[in-house]
């Protein structure tokens, strides 16, 4: 049984994949400061045995151990990242520092949630891997789609 943390765990995606975490055996720390995830996506969690809730927010260095970090969180709406700007890209940017440290201190694996936003809007459908992507970094977009490419960058 491993121990995994999932960073943004109360919003849509984490929500179900710490749901599947704990269908397959694993003990799951869940990371939330519910900026934009919803206590109801994970309500019917708080009583397992195995799944721990720590609401926080990744810009903030976090004192867990953990074999593996999902790492979720980032407002990913545009009425959410748009309201608040520089939270996001704190998130994506600061927050990945934070768990890569984290990371490294545990000696666990990390897996970092992107997306295809960081090509931009994209010339060549579908985007191949070595895609450099056609960006816009001044955009009202530009604060998600950057922060997501520097923690792609960061993990590299």
């Amino acid at each position: 049984m491993a121990v995994i943390m999932v960073t943004g765990g109360a919003g849509f995606l984490g929500s179900h994949i710490c749901e599947r975490l704990l269908d397959r055996g694993d003990e799951v720390i869940c990371v939330d400061n519910f900026f934009t995830g919803r206590k109801a996506n994970i309500a019917h969690l708080l009583s397992h045995p195995r799944f721990e809730l720590i609401r926080h927010d990744i810009v903030h260095p976090l004192f867990v151990e953990a074999d593996q970090i999902y790492n979720m969180a980032c407002p990913a709406s545009p009425p959410h990242y748009q309201y608040n700007a520089i939270k996001t890209i704190k998130t994506s940017t600061v927050g990945m520092v934070n768990m890569l440290g984290l990371a490294k201190r545990c000696r666990a694996r990390i897996l970092q949630a992107s997306t295809s936003e960081v090509y931009g809007d994209p010339e060549v459908h579908p985007q191949p891997e070595e895609y450099w992507g056609h960006v816009n970094p001044l955009g009202a977009r530009s604060c998600y789609d950057e922060g997501k490419r520097v923690a792609e960058s960061l993990c590299m």
